[in-house]
């Protein structure tokens, strides 16, 4: 299995917007909506530069994005507990060294993947929630 990372281009825009609505993955994040073509085409123009698709013997398996300081994994679902994550977070990491990782407390297979790949704990964020929500 040959992996490497590559820098986001048009012709992976649909991959990231299919895997980032995908039912499988989609819990992992914190903003569920549905992503339409239109909005990620915006999106993309604007900050396609900080994304990075892993292929997997030159097939798109992933990617991982550096938002400010904040990295930002997702692998598809056919290519999870293959080491993929993990490979996508040490080359990330390589590149920027200061960078963390924000992840949803009750995410335990991110904090798995970031912990396996030197990262630490070190802050909880508690925030108040809308009681409207109920």
């Amino acid at each position: 299995m040959r992996m490497k990372l590559v820098k986001n281009e048009p012709q992976y825009w649909e991959f990231l917007r299919s895997l980032r609505n995908d039912e499988r993955v989609k819990d992992g994040f914190i903003q569920q909506e549905h992503i339409t073509s239109e909005q990620h085409m915006n999106y993309m123009m604007v900050h396609g530069d900080i994304f990075y698709v892993c292929l997997v013997d030159d097939m798109p398996a992933g990617y991982i994005r550096v938002l400010g300081d904040d990295i930002g994994v997702c692998t598809h679902p056919d290519f999870q507990k293959r080491g993929v994550g993990k490979f996508m977070v040490n080359e990330i990491a390589q590149q920027y060294p200061d960078a963390c990782a924000r992840i949803k407390i009750k995410n335990e297979a991110s904090i798995r993947l970031f912990e396996s790949c030197g990262f630490k704990k070190k802050y909880f964020l508690l925030e108040k929630e809308d009681s409207s929500a109920s």
